[in-house]
């Protein structure tokens, strides 16, 4: 079987970009008015040659949403269950290299903030950690699922890449979905932000998706961290990405994330930035591109942005997210992977949804079938 790395190869990053910045408004009318849009459709779609037709796209957008989601919102939480690791990377405040106080819960620890949780109203819990694969491996994951599977109908995973035997041995302890970031297709410079560690292995990451797949996961979340490079040849890549898993492994869900780079210790600046109408333009291309596709929003946005962008294509979003170890009873003070900007409580979150006439669904819907 062919993998998506095959396919990658054949793609230039600078050639990409600049087919993306030739666009035209005649490109973009055309992909507004396609029934079976393309991945050239795609490329017309983010261009700054669709700044002027927002508006349209958004209005399409929210029909395909409506359409398939109905007047829903799906709501998680992040449990981080450890915040150590072996990877240096230049963005993020677990990083190796920065001199934190580490923090791996025990059973107890991790029980204890199972219940707040699920005192918030929460059904459905994502399970973060570092990657540190001796701390917190395939025994600890093992030991986490056994442990916390009686408590939530769906558990997700944001953990470090695993071999496809490894995600074969968590299916059936109630590992539901496996979320994935690249964090940037472009590969010199997810070196340079990669230098030490597992993580640095461009390709291990690449591939994770098919072995995924290959294990026959629920559902894979993708994404890269808007900021590391041009978010609009990132944003391609993820799109490739996520048309060819669609095809291959059709029986799988699917869902995007779109973080973008915020302070952490340690951190560094954007090099690319993106300002909020450009995150909508991303948000309803991909929506355009793939009406099945979920699209997800994170406490990294604020709560006026999370507020008004709900209508155009979001179907997930976090509330009352804390980023780091313990963060919800046992030491909410201790360092965070990154700052949140929307710290309203789920309750309040819920309020605001129902204010605009939709509904908050507090695990993954599709349990049931």
């Amino acid at each position: 079987m062919a993998d998506f790395k095959s396919l990658f190869s054949q793609y230039d990053w600078e050639q990409v970009k600049a087919g993306i910045y030739a666009k035209t408004a005649v490109d973009v009318e055309q992909a507004l008015h396609s029934s079976r849009r393309t991945i050239e459709d795609f490329k017309a779609l983010i261009s700054p040659a669709a700044t002027p037709y927002l508006a349209d796209m958004a209005a399409l957008s929210q029909q395909l949403t409506r359409q398939r989601f109905g007047n829903t919102m799906q709501l998680y939480i992040p449990l981080y269950l450890s915040n150590e690791c072996q990877n240096i990377c230049t963005y993020c405040g677990f990083s190796l290299d920065n001199k934190i106080a580490r923090k791996t819960l025990n059973r107890r620890e991790v029980l204890s903030e199972v219940k707040a949780i699920k005192d918030m109203g929460y059904d459905h819990v994502l399970l973060v950690t570092g990657e540190a694969q001796q701390t917190v491996g395939l025994a600890y994951f093992r030991e986490m699922l056994e442990l916390i599977r009686p408590h939530f109908a769906n558990i997700s995973m944001e953990v470090q890449p695993m071999d496809q035997s490894d995600y074969e041995a968590l299916i059936p302890l109630g590992l539901h979905s496996v979320l994935v970031y690249q964090e940037t297709y472009h590969e010199a410079d997810y070196k340079l932000h990669h230098p030490k560690g597992r993580k640095s292995n461009f390709n291990y990451r690449l591939d994770t998706p098919d072995r995924l797949g290959k294990a026959g996961i629920h559902k894979i979340g993708l994404g890269v961290l808007i900021g590391l490079e041009d978010w609009r040849t990132d944003s391609f890549f993820t799109a490739l990405h996520l048309q060819y898993l669609e095809k291959t492994y059709w029986q799988t869900r699917y869902s995007l994330s779109f973080p973008r780079l915020r302070p952490c210790a340690g951190g560094l600046m954007p090099k690319a930035v993106m300002n909020d109408r450009e995150l909508v333009q991303l948000i309803c291309a991909y929506r355009l591109l793939s009406p099945e596709v979920e699209l997800s929003l994170s406490t990294r946005e604020s709560p006026r942005f999370r507020d008004h962008v709900i209508q155009l294509g979001i179907t997930t979003m976090s509330a009352g997210s804390r980023t780091n170890p313990g963060g919800y009873t046992i030491d909410a003070d201790s360092l965070e992977q990154f700052e949140i900007s929307d710290e309203r409580s789920p309750f309040e979150i819920a309020a605001m949804l129902q204010a605009n006439g939709y509904e908050a669904v507090w695990k993954d819907w599709d349990k049931a079938f």
